[in-house]
């Protein structure tokens, strides 16, 4: 599913998300000049990743990390494994941050992102403590704002695409109908996920991260007042 835009106006520029967006791009473009370097983006995945290892038992595993293992909750989510990993990230935060930024405001909105990324990280990280993969990539915290999307403009539209082998038809879709049923393929993979471990795709971070955006979404969000009602 390949969403292109809805149809809900913003009132204000999404200054938050055009910044997390460029962001990414920045790191990503950086992660392109570490072979120069004598970097391999394995390395720098395993250094500035989160493990779920380290994150269960707080704890550095050698090689040492750039950043502390705490902080690799916050660095992960601004890095990615390939430009279709950003492109798509990044297409889907677009989409969605915007109306979501402009009902939270600006600040809660980047609170409410970095917020997401943590528990979605968290997520994965419990389920599989054993894992030494590092995970990466914003996609808990995109996870985040498509669950405050899905509670605050469930009636919008939104046109996608849709891949269906040889075939793309472009749909206009309600959002609580693409939305949960993005949130059920993830919950399908993550319990397929049990069975091989080496999916490569931290589903249950997916999950997680829409959860709390939902709950932080409906928490936060900014709603007009009723007016008092007037006295006889």
């Amino acid at each position: 599913m390949i969403p292109l835009y809805d149809d809900v106006p913003t009132r204000r520029f999404p200054v938050v998300t055009l910044v997390v967006i460029l962001l990414n791009v920045a790191v990503f473009a950086f992660e392109l000049t570490l072979p120069r370097y004598g970097m391999t983006l394995g390395g720098f995945y395993a250094k500035a990743g989160a493990t779920p290892f380290e994150l269960a038992h707080g704890l550095d595993v050698p090689p040492g990390d750039l950043v502390p293992w705490w902080a690799t909750l916050f660095t992960s989510m601004f890095i990615h494994g390939g430009w279709l990993h950003l492109i798509f990230n990044m297409l889907y935060l677009w989409i969605f941050g915007n109306n979501v930024e402009d009902a939270l405001g600006h600040t809660r909105f980047l609170g409410f992102y970095l917020a997401c990324g943590l528990v979605a990280t968290a997520t994965q990280a419990l389920i599989d403590t054993g894992s030494t993969a590092p995970m990466i990539g914003a996609s808990g915290a995109v996870a985040g704002v498509l669950g405050a999307y899905l509670v605050l403009y469930p009636r919008a539209r939104v046109l996608t695409v849709f891949t269906l082998g040889v075939i793309f038809p472009v749909v206009s879709v309600p959002a609580w109908i693409l939305l949960g049923l993005w949130f059920a393929l993830q919950a399908m993979e993550a319990v397929l996920s049990f069975r091989h471990t080496d999916a490569g795709v931290a589903f249950f971070a997916h999950l997680g991260g829409f959860v709390i955006g939902m709950g932080l979404g409906f928490a936060l969000a900014r709603r007009p007042r009723r007016p008092a009602p007037r006295r006889a």
